[in-house]
């Protein structure tokens, strides 16, 4: 087995593909060992000292790293710990995956529906390929309100790609957009 790693906007952050899939649907953003237990290769990760933040998506795993520890001396455990644990067909999570696609409901009015679809047709994917994710969480009095995820999670360019690049965009498609705002 090969994993190839990636580097991510976020330089605390590395992207990790194993060559499959990681989850079959969804994703999961630990930030702790505590509230992991429903992932063994999450929690096996957090068995690495240094390792801070534990994103799993759908063909890629992101691990952010403690400020004081180096890439060079956690990547090869990293690798090691996720190369046995596929290996060996462990389970990635026990249950259900975080989040799932920012899917229309049937209360959702039509505005929402729109920011929904952009979401997922325009941004979620050119996120997931920095080793992140972005999920929707509110639309309120024109404020569209998201969650970060993985390595958009305390990116230095978070502030930079919600304000420069998906509110341009969401207020170009849809004009009762205002703003953009992380929850």
């Amino acid at each position: 087995m090969f994993i190839q790693t990636e580097e991510t906007p976020n330089p605390a952050t590395l992207k990790f593909l194993p060559g499959r899939t990681v989850m079959g649907e969804g994703t999961a953003d630990f930030a702790r060992a505590e509230g992991a237990e429903r992932s063994p290769l999450a929690l096996r990760l957090f068995g690495v000292e240094g390792v801070k933040r534990v994103f799993l998506g759908g063909d890629f795993v992101t691990v952010t790293k403690a400020d004081e520890k180096d890439w060079a001396l956690l990547k090869p455990a990293l690798l090691g710990v996720i190369m046995e644990h596929f290996t060996t067909n462990q389970p990635v999570m026990l249950g259900e995956g975080e989040s799932v696609p920012a899917a229309a409901d049937d209360d959702d009015d039509e505005i929402v529906i729109q920011i929904k679809e952009l979401l997922e047709t325009r941004v979620r994917p050119a996120v997931a390929q920095d080793g992140g994710d972005i999920v929707f969480h509110s639309f309120e009095d024109g404020v569209v309100y998201l969650h970060m995820q993985g390595s958009c999670s305390g990116c230095p360019s978070s502030t930079a790609t919600l304000k420069m690049g998906i509110e341009n965009m969401l207020r170009h498609y849809v004009p009762e957009v205002l703003e953009v705002r992380p929850v």
